[in-house]
């Protein structure tokens, strides 16, 4: 009997630490709201301005919910991963596949690095996106 009580207590928390991509439901967007394609407008951290990062092309993040992906481009070169969040958490930290030509100044390097900061998102008018990292702003994207 102490067996099977065992065996239902790790069979319930096994199923219990499950995570799965779950439609949005609260009221910053939640999950869904995070469908379609993001275009970056400002980014935390530089001491270069913006336009300075990103002179010919501002880096953009595609998610696809149905696929569980996201993929995107840094304003030089194309990502993509494993979408692993919720209806506020997202995390950047697991394997990312990008392509690997060479790219002047610090905009990719600024993009790619702020991505592994962010824990959680806020999305605001359905158009705007912000990527968090404790209670600061640190990405925020326009809905293109």
């Amino acid at each position: 009997m102490k067996r099977l009580t065992i065996l239902a207590f790790i069979v319930t928390v096994a199923f219990g630490a499950c995570t799965t991509i779950k439609p949005g439901t609260i009221g910053n967007g939640g999950l869904s709201g995070l469908s379609g394609t993001w275009e970056l407008n400002y980014i935390s951290g530089p001491r270069i301005a913006f336009n300075g990062l990103y002179p010919a092309k501002k880096p953009t993040i595609k998610f696809d919910l149905a696929e569980k992906r996201f993929s995107g481009n840094t304003s030089c070169n194309s990502f993509s991963g494993a979408l692993v969040a919720d209806d506020s958490t997202i995390n950047f930290t697991g394997p990312m596949m990008m392509t690997k030509m060479a790219c002047p100044g610090e905009g990719e390097a600024t993009f790619t690095e702020m991505l592994k900061k962010v824990s959680h998102y806020d999305i605001t008018s359905d158009t705007t996106l912000n990527f968090m990292m404790g209670d600061i702003a640190i990405m925020r994207f326009s809905k293109k």
